[in-house]
């Protein structure tokens, strides 16, 4: 492993930097390594529970160092991104990128659906010979909805940071009659044991709210956009906000940089020790068939449909353009989870592709939150061979049920690890599938997860990339307007004389910035 390192560092430029490629290479290595050392001490060691939580400490290190800039980069990002942009120009782009958001989703969607009813995975097995695994969540359609709502708009914006709101229904306990007991003879009224029998008949319910650990990443979107409305529109007063969060954004990112330093070895711990927990292989043989069918349906759309869609509007090749996001992919993969992989996603759009900041600072934290094309996928394939398994069979009125259920509970679900198993319950509810047999797919679910959020990530760098070709009129027209660079409307001019000591300034959405307080500088967007 070592001389394949060695090797791979052989290709660091001669300036210092490493080739676009090469830490992909670096995590790639480290991947395979991960894999075999799991392998390995699984096999051939007898590790206690507690001993293999130690072995996978530097794995939990790495996860939660990713963890920790997601809060100050979102917030960063989506306000200097925001403010960045008049209202007009930012409502087109939003505009745009929720109908890609969308139109991929429903792709998925359907995609998913042809494989399932075509291959039919869940058909030559039943329920009951597959092992159970976990709980089922307890959750309900429209609270589930509604909490969606709810989260968008946060009674407290610290808590946010840290916590979301949660509904759960408690039942009501129904009044208990007092009947005489003086005399046992004497039966109480007629009308009295009917609405006794009514009431354990019929039961009513409340509701409950509580908050769960989890950033509110919907809510603090929805606060940022907002507020970068809002410091666009202050003009000079708001200046001096804007700089603030340009530069929070800036530090952040060099924070992700020394972050990257450790990936490799973070990532190697993570794999192995995920490997070492796994118990039951023989579950992967009998739910082989579904999983082919789940993976055959990320491929496709992976390979044809986000790259074809992706060179209708951009006329570039979209494979080049997945290998620049290779790290943050191979990152998703790894990580399980389109929230922390959001640090690498920046930095492999903004400088290994080439997208203007003003396009990733904006899309790329609102596709990691409601752009869930693998999971609406997956949502897909899972509902209907679960009902293949009960022999249920389902008409054309459930299918577009489940095709619209599974479009909206992708969205709904958080960019965190195994949300796509709350959704699932909902799914499974709008056509009458029992929500227990969730717990028939939870033990490859782990698996699936992993590919499906890498799915997510490139939907959403795509996505950046076909928005920022449709904006292309209105970042020249702003460009002309403001005349600093494309990709970074905070970019230090260059081109001063030496004997120029006053600042030039811009107007940029009602506020003007002065372009040597900017922090850093990169190149134009060559579309």
């Amino acid at each position: 492993m070592l001389f394949a390192v060695a090797a791979v560092r052989s290709n660091i430029r001669h300036n210092g930097e490493l080739h676009i490629y090469s830490q992909f290479d670096v995590l790639s290595v480290f991947l395979s390594a991960g894999i075999a050392l799991g392998v390995l001490v699984r096999d051939y060691t007898s590790l206690s529970q507690l001993e293999k939580q130690y072995f996978g400490f530097p794995g939990e290190i790495l996860m939660r160092m990713l963890k920790l800039v997601i809060l100050p980069l979102i917030v960063s990002s989506m306000i200097t991104g925001v403010a960045a942009l008049d209202s007009e120009v930012s409502g087109r782009i939003g505009l745009r990128a929720v109908v890609y958001y969308l139109s991929t989703t429903i792709i998925a969607v359907i995609l998913g659906i042809v494989l399932v009813t075509t291959i039919k995975p869940g058909v030559s097995q039943s329920a009951d010979n597959i092992e159970r695994a976990g709980s089922t969540p307890n959750v309900s359609t429209v609270d589930t909805l509604l909490d969606l709502v709810r989260n968008m708009f946060p009674e407290n914006l610290v808590q946010a940071c840290f916590q979301q709101y949660k509904t759960q229904r408690k039942e009501i306990e129904p009044s208990k009659t007092n009947i005489s007991t003086s005399n046992m003879t004497t039966f109480p009224p007629f009308t009295t044991i009917i609405s006794t029998v009514a009431q354990n008949l019929t039961k009513d319910y409340k509701i409950v709210g509580s908050y769960s650990d989890g950033i509110n990443v919907l809510g603090l979107i929805v606060f940022c956009v907002t507020f970068g409305l809002v410091i666009g529109k202050m003009g000079e007063r708001g200046r001096i906000l804007l700089e603030f969060f340009d530069a929070l954004n800036e530090a952040t990112m060099r924070l992700v940089q020394i972050i990257m330093c450790y990936m490799p070895v973070g990532i190697l711990f993570l794999i192995a020790a995920k490997i070492m927990e796994v118990d039951d292989w023989e579950i992967f043989r009998k739910m082989g068939l579904y999983m082919v069918t789940v993976l055959s349906g990320l491929a496709i759309h992976s390979v044809i449909f986000l790259p074809l869609i992706y060179f209708v509007f951009v006329r570039k090749n979209p494979f080049t353009f997945t290998l620049g996001m290779a790290q943050a992919l191979l990152t998703a993969l790894m990580i399980s989870s389109s929230s922390a992989t959001l640090p690498v996603t920046f930095r492999c759009a903004e400088e290994n592709n080439r997208i203007d900041k003003r396009i990733t600072r904006f899309v790329l934290p609102v596709g990691a939150t409601i752009n869930m094309d693998g999971t609406a996928l997956y949502e897909a394939v899972a509902s209907i061979f679960i009902a293949q398994l009960n022999n249920y069979d389902l008409d054309a009125g459930q299918i577009v049920t489940i095709s619209i259920t599974a479009t909206v509970a992708s969205i709904g679900a958080a960019g965190v690890p195994n949300a796509g198993l709350v959704t699932m319950v909902i799914v499974l509810t709008a056509v009458g599938l029992p929500a227990s047999d969730v717990t028939l797919i939870v033990a490859v679910d782990w698996l699936l997860d992993r590919f499906r959020t890498m799915i997510n990530v490139l939907g959403d760098a795509y996505g950046a990339g076909i928005v920022q070709k449709l904006s292309k009129r209105e970042l020249e027209r702003m460009d002309l307007i403001s005349d600093v660079d494309a990709a970074n409307p905070f970019a230090l001019e260059t081109t001063l004389d030496d004997d120029e000591c006053e600042k030039k300034s811009y107007v940029n959405g009602g506020f003007t910035i002065d372009k040597s307080d900017a922090i850093s500088f990169t190149e134009t967007s060559q579309f």
